[in-house]
Order: C-alpha cells, then structure tokens, then sequence
C-alpha cells in the first residue's frame, strides 16, 4: 500500500497551485492546519490559496497567514484542492461540495468514520490533530517548524488537545511540542494569544449556560441547551461556546458532557463529551453524527423534551447505565 505521505509529496512536487480548505465553522485545528499546509507549500515555491466558507473567526486573527483565507471560490479551482479536517465532504461547505468535481481533492483528516471522499485520502484517528499530520508532511518534505509554520501547527495541536490534557494527548504531540520550543516557539506567547479571546458577551453567555445545567443519570451527564434568544439576548454566536462543554465535563461525578443548540424549529445540534473508556462517537452515530471517541456530535430533530431524553437515553445505553 503506497504511503499517503509519499502520494501527497508527489502531488506537491507536480503542480504548482492548490487551493487549501477546512471544514465551515473552524476551530483551532481547522485554521491551524490550512494555514500551516498555505506556509508549507509557500516554502516550496508554489501559489496556495486558502478557503474557508465561514472565514477567519475573529479569535484566531492574531495567526500570521500565509494568504488570505478567502470565504469566497475562485472562478477556476486548481487541479489539487486539500480538504482537511473534514470528517465527511459535506463538512467543507456547499459550495465547494458543489464543485469538487472541477478539482482534485487530497483529503487529510483525523475523525472516525470519514467517508474517504477524495481522490488521496490521508486518514489517521490515532491522530490528535489534523495539524500533528501536517508536521509530519513538511518533516517529509524538508520544511522546518519553525517561525509562523510552527505557530500554526502550535495552534492545531494545542487546542485540539486541550493544551495537552486530553486523553487524545500523546507521546509524538508532546515531542512535537517541545521540538518547536526547542527552535525558538513562544509557547507561553501562543497560550496567551489563544486563550485571552474573551468578550465580555461572552462571559455573560456562559454564564446562562452555566446556570441552565441540568444532571440526569445519578449526575453522571451534565447538559446545558444554548437558544437562539440566548444568542441574541447575549450578543454572540456559536464561536462563543467553544469549549464552554469542556467545563460542564468538570464536575467530579459526570462522565459525559452534552450542548444542545438550536438551530431552527425543533432542531438541535449537539456536542458530546467524555473521558477514557466512554465512547460519545458511537452515541453520535446513533443520530446520523461523527467525531471522535471522546468528542463527538449531530443533529436531532424534535422538540427539546423529546429531544433531550432521546440523547440521553442514548448516553445511558452507551455506558450500560439506567
């Protein structure tokens, strides 16, 4: 079976344009890793293009880019476009689904269950992070991490790592991390910069989601549900709850945590998380979703009743609880 490193390198060494994506709605990983791949390619003298159909959140804006990331196509794609940490093609977007067929497609991702939908496929769940996979890229391809390419691989790593607490933490992403403060990162700098994104909005949203927390299961799952009128009451968005489930995880008896968030009538988007053994992908699955063992989520349809006991019966079946 013909490496996917070697296969990627080989796609890189002929052509000399590629545009570059990551699933709509990014997290650190997701514009961490395109910017850091846009950095890579940059090195070897090609022209890259990034494309991300919900933009640069704001709180990523410190990242030094190596373009643009545009949330518009170009009239022509290239003849290679990288898709990463998409868990399925639907996850880079409609427009882009919609054209994929005018472009070749690598596709880098970490998630179980990916749907292998491009013409490369570089798919590795043992992988922390999409970022973690693209170092391994610019090592096979001679690139140094250091200088901006190691902030944004820092970024990937970092947060979809818990800044190296969760369990998906391993021995490769901490050597990673101590090779890149070895050749100059400001650790300390990048931690600042990542997590001192705060808005006072912001604050007061966690604070009605805090204070809506209910426990089901002898306290074993904490959940909280985010409504559109909480969103508008507060002034924010979805990206102001990145990581607010980490933090509903943190109570000493609960095993899982969940977020319901409303998207439309009787439509809610959920988030699961869990520690070691209790595998939240397997729920999601149940409800058409996907994401990792300990991190995973989807979509019900119902009103929130219904829907918040189907989720957590699901939760109780999973871990074999009543």
């Amino acid at each position: 079976m013909e490496s996917p490193i070697r296969r990627i390198s080989e796609v890189i060494a002929g052509h000399d344009e590629f545009l570059v994506a990551s699933h709509y709605s990014p997290d650190g990983d997701a514009i961490g890793s395109i910017c850091a791949l846009g950095h890579i390619l940059a090195a070897l003298g090609r022209k890259v293009s990034l494309y991300n159909p919900s933009g640069l959140p704001s709180r990523y804006a410190f990242i030094d880019l190596p373009a643009p990331i545009e949330r518009d196509l170009p009239d022509a794609l290239p003849a290679w476009t990288f898709v990463l940490d998409c868990g399925s093609g639907e996850r880079m977007g409609e427009a882009l689904a919609a054209r994929a067929g005018e472009t070749r497609i690598v596709n880098i991702d970490h998630h179980l269950g990916n749907d292998l939908f491009g013409e490369v496929n570089w798919v590795d769940a043992k992988q922390p992070s999409v970022g973690g996979m693209i170092a391994l890229l610019a090592d096979a391809l001679g690139v140094p991490l250091t200088g901006p390419l190691a902030e944004c691989v820092y970024l990937a790593v970092a947060t979809d790592t818990g800044f190296f607490t969760y369990g998906n933490t391993t021995p490769e992403s901490l050597e990673l991390a101590a090779g890149m403060l070895r050749n100059g990162l400001d650790i300390a700098g990048m931690n600042e910069r990542i997590t001192k994104q705060w808005s006072e909005n912001r604050m007061k949203l966690w604070t009605e989601a805090m204070s809506a927390m209910e426990l089901f299961l002898d306290k074993r799952v904490s959940a909280t549900v985010i409504t559109k009128e909480m969103f508008a009451r507060t002034g924010t968005t979805n990206a102001d709850t990145e990581n607010l489930i980490n933090f509903l995880r943190r109570l000493k008896t609960v095993r899982v945590a969940a977020i319901l968030r409303e998207e439309g009538p009787d439509l809610y988007k959920f988030s699961l998380r869990s520690y070691g053994d209790d595998n939240v992908q397997k729920v999601a699955a149940r409800f058409g979703g996907g994401g990792h063992k300990n991190a995973a989520g989807g979509s019900i349809q119902g009103p929130l009743a219904e829907v918040k006991a189907r989720l957590v019966r699901a939760v109780a079946d999973q871990l074999g609880i009543a």
